[in-house]
């Protein structure tokens, strides 16, 4: 199986068993992974994401592919915005904000240069996709 095969628990699983060796880079991207703590199980929910790094923080979107909704991590994060990255091997303690206006668009962008899918997902979808920052804690 090639990285660029690797989805949700499978890609999860071979990141961390390589500490990011595989996993990390994927179909012409970088992958994180971030663990939230569940809003209504407690547990940790940990999804592979493409990011960046914008101003020392790591930027993902919250699209789930243009779906009516958003996706369970981030309303787990908007319950409890405290939650860990893996980076390749490095772990990370993270809070999350949420990017608006000016910054929103601008970061927007950036992330439509490494998947230019963002752009129709948003088209597909009445809500705004929102732009997450995550910062070290």
């Amino acid at each position: 199986m090639s990285d660029d095969d690797l989805f949700g628990a499978e890609h999860v699983r071979v990141y961390r068993e390589t500490g990011g060796e595989r996993g990390y880079h994927w179909r012409g991207t970088t992958i994180l992974l971030l663990t939230t703590t569940g809003r209504r199980s407690g547990e940790p929910r940990t999804t592979p994401l493409i990011h960046r790094v914008d101003d020392g923080r790591w930027v993902i979107v919250a699209s789930k592919g243009g779906t009516p909704e958003h996706p369970a991590w981030f309303l787990n994060l908007e319950a409890d915005p405290e939650a860990t990255i893996q980076v390749q091997a490095e772990e990370i303690p993270v809070r999350m904000s949420v990017a608006e206006g000016e910054e929103r668009s601008r970061l927007w962008r950036l992330m439509a240069e490494v998947w230019p899918d963002y752009d129709a997902y948003q088209e597909r979808t009445e809500r705004e996709i929102p732009i997450v920052l995550l910062e070290r804690r």
